[in-house]
């Protein structure tokens, strides 16, 4: 596999996954050793250039820059919010200068030490699925990220965790732009390097991949084994209200879901976390709970109610306090395990639902399935 421009026919290394990279190694004779050294220096150490590869040769340094690239991203820009997350802008090395945003949100122990740190990450340049309430699906669509892009995001906010921090993150959600499903390999590889012993090795316990509810996807990952998380950003407890602000159910509806998420348990006995962003007066009912309690015991699972950050142009808006606590009793008395989530950087734009690069050209239209 192999990225071009215009000017540029050499193979970019951050473009191959873990054993294409071997392949190519093996094809310049080098030991096998050294793949893994590379793939240490790139995903790691987080380096642009063969220069910065002290442990290769001169020779092997000067031959790999006669081949190939290290394509990196670079960060624009960044915001703290007054709560302390942080929001990420990022330009991609492509011919159209795309941007993405991902956010850092940080966690601390009473005494101000940092407990846990999770970076949420984007997955693709806007999104093609167009959930009513979400600021990155009216930005349209541009493309997919590799999974070099999604390892670098990680990267630079890593160097400034142990810079600021003296700790690297320690948690990653791809709950930023985009639906990870619909960039699947990408989206598996980048967390495959992301847990291995020569990229972040982090634990893929610690690592959760969201999606709007591809059901083929969620069967996939249960076919692969796949080890991380998942997450079901479900928004509405039966099909009428999710068909109005999620078009999706339009093609994958409830009943699907309860198909693909039953056939996920079954083969990996792992439990689902359902992401249920709650809006005043039109899925925080009662009734809205017993119907959410019902879903949410199709198998082994919690969820996780988001107070909703309010987004330009959009009607829904964050339910009243008055409004969640009688939501959550009624969770709880069927029996629901719920976590309330509270509204973290929206004084910057970086909650849930309001990542988005306002300018840009118009998205391109693709398959959704």
């Amino acid at each position: 596999m192999t990225t071009t421009t215009n000017t540029d026919t050499k193979t970019d290394l951050k473009s191959l996954t873990k054993r294409e990279l071997q392949s190519f190694c093996e094809e310049l004779g080098l030991q096998s050793y050294r793949s893994d050294q590379i793939f240490q220096w790139l995903y790691q150490k987080g380096v642009s250039s063969f220069d910065e590869m002290t442990n290769l040769s001169k020779d092997l340094r000067s031959r790999l820059a006669d081949l190939a690239t290290v394509n990196r991203i670079e960060k624009v820009h960044h915001q703290q919010s007054k709560d302390g997350t942080m929001k990420f802008l990022f330009e991609l090395q492509d011919e159209e200068k795309h941007k993405v945003e991902s956010v850092l949100i940080p966690d601390f122990f009473p005494d101000g030490a940092p407990n846990r740190l999770t970076v949420c990450v984007s997955s693709q340049v806007g999104c093609v699925f167009g959930c009513s309430f979400c600021a990155t699906g009216k930005m349209g669509f541009f493309r997919n990220l590799t999974h070099g892009e999604i390892v670098d995001q990680v990267q630079y906010i890593n160097e400034l965790c142990l810079e600021k921090y003296d700790k690297q993150v320690t948690n990653i959600v791809y709950m930023g732009m985009g639906e990870p499903l619909h960039n699947y390999q990408s989206v598996v590889e980048s967390a495959a390097i992301l847990t291995d012993e020569h990229g972040l090795d982090l634990s893929p316990k610690r690592i959760t991949v969201s999606t709007v509810g591809l059901t083929k996807q969620i069967k996939k990952l249960a076919e692969e084994r796949q080890p991380f998380n998942l997450a079901i950003s479900l928004h509405a407890a039966n099909d009428e209200k999710r068909d109005e602000i999620m078009p999706i159910n339009n093609s994958m509806n409830l009943e699907q879901l309860k198909e693909a998420v039953t056939y996920y348990y079954h083969q990996l006995h792992r439990p689902i976390t359902y992401e249920y962003l709650l809006f005043d007066e039109f899925n925080d009912t009662v009734e809205d709970a017993r119907e959410l309690a019902e879903i949410v015991h199709w198998v082994p699972s919690k969820v996780n109610i988001i107070m909703y950050n309010d987004v330009a142009g959009v009607k829904l808006k964050r339910a009243r306090e008055q409004r969640l606590d009688q939501f959550m009793q009624e969770l709880i008395s069927h029996d629901v395990t719920a976590t309330v989530r509270r509204s973290r950087g929206d004084d910057i734009d970086a909650g849930c639902g309001q990542l988005a690069i306002k300018e840009g050209q118009k998205g391109k239209t693709i398959s959704k399935n």
